[in-house]
């Protein structure tokens, strides 16, 4: 099994961007990226710089050891590290599905094949919101009741056609660091003066669960490829 490229926060992020400019730019009909970070960090959307005690904040994080990133899109502050597995799939909208139900669509389409992966892992997985999550959604993919994929998108259009394409997110918690990243989001809540308080226990991490866990790679890429060619659409 190919091992998963492994980035700086930042570099990550502008690997999602290119793997998304090329589907917009027609150079393919869909991508499929899996990465690492090498360190921690705290990642967050730009909006949450213009808050009040943001600065303070900042230096709080870093002292904790996760330095804030700033992200495109939406959203709540995210804990990423080493623990974590990022997971980018980016497609444009197949022919004859409807636009009406493109965003439920696409958040299946990233998570089912997660589902699927996880059930030959032996576990029952689902979806759903949980309460004390950070970033919570309806769309999580939880073991146990509790947290272990927070997922998001990001929409665009196709310059040759104007079909939507989209960026669908996951980032799976594969080693259990739980307590730490628990600690610096409630802290970057606490410093700029936030009411918002997340849980420890509302996270899982798969090597809770099952052992190897950077091992077990190769059957989630095989799920998403099934699962693309479904709709007609093949990865490179």
């Amino acid at each position: 099994m190919s091992p998963v490229p492994a980035y700086e926060v930042e570099e990550g992020l502008d690997a999602e961007r290119r793997l998304l400019e090329r589907v917009q730019s027609a150079e393919a009909e869909c991508g499929l990226l899996f990465w690492r970070p090498t360190r921690a960090a705290l990642v967050m959307p730009q909006r949450m710089s213009r808050l009040e005690g943001f600065t303070q904040a900042e230096r709080v994080c870093a002292e904790l050891g996760w330095p804030i990133a700033l992200r495109d899109s939406g959203g709540e502050p995210v804990p990423q590290s080493p623990a974590v597995l990022n997971l980018a799939l980016v497609y444009a909208l197949p022919s004859g599905e409807s636009e009406l139900t493109r965003i439920e669509n696409a958040y299946l389409r990233l998570c089912q094949p997660m589902l699927d992966w996880l059930a030959g892992l032996g576990l029952a997985a689902g979806l759903g919101e949980v309460d004390g999550a950070f970033c919570d959604g309806r769309y999580n993919v939880t073991l146990q009741g509790r947290k272990l994929v927070g997922t998001a998108q990001r929409w665009r259009r196709r310059r040759d056609d104007g079909r939507h394409l989209v960026l669908a997110h996951g980032a799976v918690l594969m080693e259990n660091q739980r307590d730490a990243m628990v600690e610096v989001v409630n802290a970057f809540y606490a410093s700029c003066g936030l009411a918002d308080r997340c849980r420890a226990g509302s996270h899982i991490a798969l090597d809770e669960c099952v052992g190897a866990v950077w091992t077990r790679l190769e059957a989630l890429r095989e799920g998403y490829r099934a699962s693309l060619g479904r709709a007609g659409l093949i990865l490179d």
